[in-house]
């Protein structure tokens, strides 16, 4: 049960910062300021259920791809230490009217459409190369069946939280105003770079000791 547990809240934590959800409360907003509130909360839903396959997904089938390549963990590991480290560097100068991984044709293009939550949404803005670099990563020293488990379990909740924050996010951008959600998103943003460093030196301290 310790163990399930420690797994559950660290994995949680790690994907709560990298995905960073309140982050992206400003750009829900922008893209679903002429929805109404059944439209809203339809995306947002939609947005969480694609974010949880696409982790699960990435969680589950991660290690297979990468032996199909002949990717080496600690290559995937710096990798994604590099790539989580950069997003953090990014919450720590963060632009609430920034569209991360948007260009000014697509986001055009967005709201011409009547579907967002595959993307932008979902992909990349909260599931990027970031996240699942790093599920690929905690899979391989949590392939146990109780670590699969809580890793499970994790995911689903940090997917539940997103609906949750997606749904109200035009009440915290209301009440937080940019100062606060631009607040949060370097203090996460912290904690994001904290990871990515100490993934690249995990990998690191795995190729010394193979030497």
């Amino acid at each position: 049960m310790v163990i399930f547990f420690n797994t559950f809240f660290v994995l949680l934590g790690a994907l709560f910062s990298v995905l960073n959800p309140i982050g992206a409360v400003p750009i829900f907003v922008g893209l679903t300021q002429d929805y109404d509130k059944n439209e809203r909360s339809r995306v947002s839903l939609w947005t969480a259920i694609d974010v949880c396959l696409i982790l699960l997904i990435a969680f589950f089938v991660g290690e297979y791809v990468l032996k199909f390549f002949g990717i080496t963990i600690s290559a995937l590991r710096i990798a994604g230490g590099l790539l989580i480290t950069n997003s953090g560097f990014g919450l720590l100068n963060a632009n609430p009217k920034k569209r991360k991984g948007i260009s000014k044709e697509v986001e055009e293009d967005i709201h011409n459409r009547n579907q967002i939550a595959l993307t932008p949404l979902a992909m990349p803005m909260l599931a990027g190369p970031g996240s699942i670099s790093l599920l690929v990563a905690f899979y391989q020293d949590h392939n146990d069946t109780v670590n699969m488990i809580a890793s499970s379990f994790a995911i689903i909740i940090v997917s539940a939280l997103i609906f949750i924050i997606l749904r109200s996010a035009h009440y915290l951008a209301k009440y937080l105003g940019a100062s606060g959600i631009v607040a949060i998103s370097r203090i996460v943003g912290f904690l994001t770079i904290a990871i990515g460093i100490q993934y690249i030196i995990s990998a690191v301290l795995t190729i010394i000791r193979g030497i």
